[in-house]
């Protein structure tokens, strides 16, 4: 079947989704009210992340999705098809992000957009048996750069930490990573490990942490000792524990006093400009600090979309941090899919159809926020691990006086170190 025009046998099988996707919504996680569409002209699509846990939570990156749909259906839809978003609580739980996965199947969704999850092997297993494309996925999880259905944006976690190791292998000699003792952190260290040895720096000291601590007064204690021990008085300590990185810093400027000479470092998605502002600023416990991100500071002018679509259609809403990088990556995300299912035309809009026209190699422009962006075969990776990987460039900030601010014009791209790394 192509075009708008859909059988009534169709439809009865969308209507029958649309009972079954009603039962899951307390164990997924949907929001009432958004359950998939059966008109023939709704583009039904989800947005999952973790909400209301003890560890990570993203509750921005859905609620910019919903503010982007809302913005699109004020002018019309997306080629006039009306742009229907659904949510799901992925709770850091393998199983609730399978169950979530699930529930997009069982809803028709085309894509899976700009979404959080640290258990890609969980919900990727049932995308990809139904064909349903991951698009802009935050990439915390490796599997997000293998899945043939999987369409990241941006470089991950993985780009993050080489970026980082590269930054900071200018100024720090040992270098102590406290990242979260999980699955997805056990390969952190090797990464940021990788950077460094850029300038022959040793390999980083990989300290483990829970990610749901309320106090990491031991591991900054660890941290501090451990960076301070270095012969040339270069020692550094970088943290990597999304929600918690707050807590751990705040830990750490309790002990740092004892140990004057030890740098800071940080990725975006643990720390941005609102968690500096809120920490006090040029006298935050960040004042200092080396910062590795994946797009330009949040005060760039390319930003001016984005923020205009949060006043007009989230005013008030304070899950919505324009700073945040999980907020930014839902936003590009969003700004891809409108871009290929306009290339559709008035042919139909399926997973099917979004998956070929990005395999066929749609190029997408994010107004300058990434590189264009391409997934065909002739522009994937050549870092062996990380195949689908077709954005590997970050940016290198500091912050000085309280601002994030770049320390090098333009973006670096980190694939070579990315294919050097184990």
């Amino acid at each position: 079947m192509t075009g708008r025009r859909h059988t009534t046998l169709k439809n009865l099988f969308r209507l029958a989704a649309l009972a079954t996707g009603a039962a899951l919504v307390a164990g997924c996680g949907l929001v009432p009210g958004t359950a998939a569409s059966a008109e023939d002209d709704t583009i039904t699509v989800m947005t999952w992340a973790p909400e209301r846990t003890a560890a990570t939570n993203m509750p921005g990156m859905p609620a910019m999705a919903q503010a982007y749909a809302r913005r699109v259906n004020a002018h019309g839809g997306i080629g006039g098809r009306e742009l229907k978003v659904l949510t799901c609580n992925d709770q850091n739980d393998s199983v609730a992000a399978a169950k979530c996965a699930r529930s997009a199947v069982e809803q028709h969704v085309v894509a899976v957009v700009g979404s959080y999850s640290q258990h890609g092997r969980a919900f990727l297993s049932p995308l990809e048996s139904a064909g349903i494309p991951y698009l802009g996925g935050y990439g915390v999880s490796d599997a997000e750069f293998t899945s043939p259905l999987s369409y990241p944006v941006n470089g991950g976690q993985a780009a993050l930490l080489a970026g980082n190791g590269e930054q900071l292998a200018a100024d720090c000699g040992r270098t102590v990573l406290v990242r979260p003792d999980t699955i997805t952190g056990d390969g952190l260290a090797a990464l940021l490990s990788t950077g460094l040895a850029l300038r022959d720096r040793p390999a980083a000291h990989d300290l483990r942490a829970a990610e749901d601590a309320t106090g990491y007064g031991d591991e900054a204690r660890e941290a501090l000792a451990t960076a301070s021990g270095d012969p040339t008085g270069e020692g550094c300590v970088a943290a990597a524990l999304g929600d918690r990185t707050d807590t751990f810093f705040d830990s750490f400027r309790r002990l740092r006093s004892d140990f004057p000479a030890v740098r800071t470092a940080t990725v975006l998605g643990s720390v941005d400009q609102s968690v500096i502002n809120r920490t006090g600023g040029a006298k935050s416990p960040y004042e200092g600090a080396y910062v590795t991100g994946w797009y330009p500071a949040a005060d760039d002018a390319r930003w001016s979309p984005m923020r205009e679509t949060i006043n007009e259609q989230a005013f008030g809403d304070n899950r919505i941090d324009p700073a945040d990088a999980g907020v930014q990556t839902t936003w590009i995300a969003y700004t891809v899919l409108q871009q290929v299912i306009e290339g559709l035309g008035d042919g139909e809009v399926s997973a099917r159809t979004v998956r070929i026209a990005l395999d066929k190699g749609k190029q997408v422009t994010t107004g300058g926020l990434t590189p264009p962006l391409r997934w065909s075969y002739a522009h994937l990776s050549a870092a062996a691990g990380f195949p689908r990987l077709v954005n590997a460039r970050v940016t290198f900030q500091q912050v000085r006086q309280g601002r994030l601010v770049a320390t090098r014009e333009g973006l670096a791209d980190v694939t070579d170190i990315l294919a050097k790394a184990p």
